[in-house]
């Protein structure tokens, strides 16, 4: 069967559209041959920085002829419904057959379509593809109409098989498709002539160019590692790096050079970023002093001096730009030493957003929501209202100006230089965090702090200003804030009442708040409303305690948003704990089941009754027992329903007429001694156990019970026995919500 070799060589294309590039290539080219019948048992594509290649294997001569019956109109049809027809199907009438069908006599239509030849059909589907292309970002050059990331100058089409192999005749904007490509630019830059995907990846690896980019990574890394090693040193570790740079170069070749003595000061992670961002080097650090001390650069030839001369040029860009990174330091250590809040008021002149205030005001919520936080994830309260405060001075240095991505890292060196304490430093560097699903989050108490009153505050910031994730579009990542509370929180095993807080912060948030009020009238209202408990009473209680006028009135208006605000940011909160709970193996009904239960904005607490009721159910006594909760909850429904009663009490052993009800009785006594003081110490573990331990009394007392005895007061009290098992059942979670 036929091979097919496909080359589409151009200008220089960013690394970063390369493997997209290639995967589209592959997508595009495979699913059109697919579609007009052309199957192959193989592909795999690759990218260099000036080719892409896609290279098929076991494909079809020619498609094969297809015949296919098409259903027309019936046979007794207007003419012109029959004349539609045969012009879609293009036949004519005496080529139309007349078959019996239940519903009368049907005109169909027999097609038949030949086979067609491969290359007529790869040359269809490769000029759509190069015309269509989805890049990102393309041109056009010279009068061409064609648009390509970069000029593409040569098409290889080639159909391999044994007897040779063909050319396939096409010409896409003056560009005519051969088997000739071209080598190294620099080392090998003459033409090749291939005849097939072997001879084609051997020929160009003869011309300095490695075609698969896995191969130009692992060359790259095991040179670096390989460099370092000898000289007692480590390569940091850049995936995102080495996938970048192995797109920069066709023939990688691996210099290691140093760093010079007046750069070596610097925080490693300032030259990490300075050499990674700007000149796309990785950092070789010593492991006995963690102090990177030299630089690896990959270039893209081999040289007499071998790379002498390009190292020298590379360090003294390096050297240029960590003089930069250097002043910056020296300029930012003498502020934080001198006086960090200096930073934090040149924030009063930086928007946050144009809705929600700058970044000062931000600071000040995240200040006071700090404080009222610390006591409860025991961190001290004046040291987490401090670390709030200067979390972010950062913002205002000149290095995080430069580099954005050492936010909090800076601000820790800084927050130390200046003499805080640990908590207070480690604290701006972790409260951003987690920024992903892998990240560690933070257990340090001031730091745990600080983080939740960063996110909470965002959160309730934005849901003030109803701009709240729509579908897939979370642009400024409330759904990343979400989860990292509930991370925090779970992770760090802290109950903690999220309703009070989320209220409170609502109710502070700039989002909310109307002219007539400021700072003073709502943290009053906000420390009345905290002594209340729960803010709806809350709120009503303290609204009495105001006398009438324009403050009550504005803040009157707020606190009436706050109770929807606040519930609709709770299950949002939901939402996204359901995510991460599925992604343990717990199922959403059993969620939802834990979610109806009251508490649910402890989300410690959830999560813990969660996962037992999961362990539970994953029983067969688990399993069993939400059969009979179930059949006693429908037979007990359906008669309250008929009966217009409720039944919820009164179930007395001395009316009980078999052994299997009165070990039920007896089952229920003991499951309520166990579940009740499991619940009020949150031992959900041994309240699902001692629930799960009813299966066996249920099941026996449904197999030798008739519910609805003819007796009206044994049938009064074996509902009143199926309520006392719901009641015991749903104090644990609520079972109904539990399929199955």
């Amino acid at each position: 069967m036929p091979d097919l070799l496909i080359e589409l060589f151009s200008e220089e294309i960013p690394a970063q559209m390369q493997r997209r590039a290639a995967e589209d290539l592959q997508k595009l080219v495979t699913d059109g041959l697919v579609t007009a019948g052309l199957t192959y048992a193989h592909a795999v594509s690759f990218s260099t920085p000036r080719r892409l290649t896609l290279a098929l294997e076991g494909m079809l001569a020619a498609s094969p002829a297809v015949v296919e019956d098409r259903k027309g109109p019936k046979a007794d049809a207007p003419e012109k419904a029959i004349e539609g027809f045969l012009r879609g199907a293009g036949v004519t009438r005496d080529q139309l057959e007349t078959r019996e069908t239940p519903k009368g006599d049907v005109l169909f239509a027999r097609i038949e379509k030949p086979g067609r030849p491969a290359a007529e059909i790869i040359a269809e589907v490769l000029e759509q593809t190069i015309r269509n292309f989805p890049w990102p970002k393309s041109m056009r050059w010279g009068d061409g109409a064609l648009k390509w990331v970069r000029p593409l100058h040569s098409i290889i089409a080639l159909i391999t098989t044994e007897e040779g192999a063909e050319v396939v005749p096409m010409t896409v904007d003056g560009i005519t498709a051969g088997r000739a490509t071209q080598g190294h630019r620099f080392m090998a830059p003459g033409q090749i002539t291939v005849s097939g995907f072997e001879d084609y990846e051997a020929k160009l690896k003869r011309a300095y160019v490695v075609l698969n980019p896995a191969d130009r990574a692992e060359t790259i890394w095991h040179d670096g590692t390989n460099l370092a090693f000898a000289q007692g040193l480590e390569v940091v570790e850049d995936q995102g790096l080495l996938a970048e740079v192995s797109g920069l170069v066709e023939w990688p070749v691996t210099l290691m050079g140093p760093i010079a003595d007046d750069f070596l000061g610097l925080p490693p992670e300032v030259l990490q970023t300075s050499m990674r961002e700007h000149q796309k080097f990785f950092s070789v650090k010593n492991p006995k002093t963690n102090r990177i001390e030299k630089f690896i650069t990959v270039a893209n030839r081999e040289t007499a001096d071998e790379g002498a001369t390009i190292l020298a040029g590379n360090e003294k860009v390096l050297s240029a730009r960590l003089a930069d990174a250097k002043f910056f330091w020296e300029n930012d250590l003498r502020v934080a030493k001198a006086d960090m809040n200096q930073w934090v008021q040149d924030l009063e002149n930086v928007t946050f957003h144009s809705k929600l205030g700058t970044q000062a005001e931000l600071i000040e919520r995240m200040a006071v929501l700090a404080r009222e936080l610390a006591p409860l994830v025991g961190a001290d309260p004046d040291e987490a209202e401090e670390a709030a405060r200067l979390a972010k001075a950062d913002l205002s240095s000149e290095m995080v100006y430069e580099f954005p991505e050492l936010q909090g890292l800076m601000g820790s060196y800084y927050a130390k230089a200046a003499g805080k304490s640990d908590a207070v430093a480690n604290a701006a560097k972790e409260h951003y965090a987690p920024l992903g699903p892998s990240d560690d989050v933070p257990t340090a108490p001031v730091s745990v702090a600080v983080a939740l009153a960063e996110k909470i505050d965002k959160l309730t910031g934005f849901w003030a200003i109803d701009e709240k994730p729509t579908g897939s579009k979370d642009p400024y990542a409330l759904r990343r804030a979400a989860l990292g509370v509930i991370r925090i929180l779970v992770e760090n095993d802290l109950g903690l009442a999220l309703d009070r807080f989320i209220d409170s912060q609502l109710v502070r948030n700039k989002g909310m708040a109307v002219p007539e009020l400021d700072n003073g009238p709502i943290e009053e209202f906000v420390r009345e409303i905290a002594e209340h408990g729960v803010f709806g009473a809350a709120f009503r209680t303290v609204m009495d305690r105001h006398e009438a006028g324009t403050t009550a009135t504005a803040i009157r208006n707020i606190g009436e948003q706050v109770p929807d605000k606040s519930k609709n940011l709770l299950s949002f909160l939901h939402d996204r704990l359901k995510v991460y709970l599925r992604d343990q193996g717990v199922r959403h009904d059993i969620i939802d089941a834990c979610i109806a239960m009251e508490g649910n904005d402890d989300l410690t607490l959830l999560v813990k009754r969660a996962r037992a009721l999961s362990e539970t159910l994953n029983t067969d006594d688990g399993e069993n027992l939400i059969q009979g909760f179930k059949r006693a909850n429908n037979i007990l429904s359906q008669a309250e329903e008929a009966d217009g009663v409720e039944y919820s009490y009164g179930a007395d052993v001395r009316f009980a007429e078999t052994d299997e009800e009165r070990a039920l009785f007896h089952a229920l006594d003991a499951a309520e001694a166990k579940i009740t003081p499991a619940m009020a110490r949150q031992d959900f573990t041994t309240a699902m156990s001692a629930m799960a331990a009813l299966r066996a009394p249920i099941d026996a007392f449904f197999d030798a019970v008739q519910v609805n005895a003819d007796n009206g007061t044994v049938r009064r009290n074996r509902l009143n026995l199926l309520s006392r098992i719901r009641s015991i059942c749903t104090s644990v979670a609520d079972l109904t919500k539990v399929e199955g």
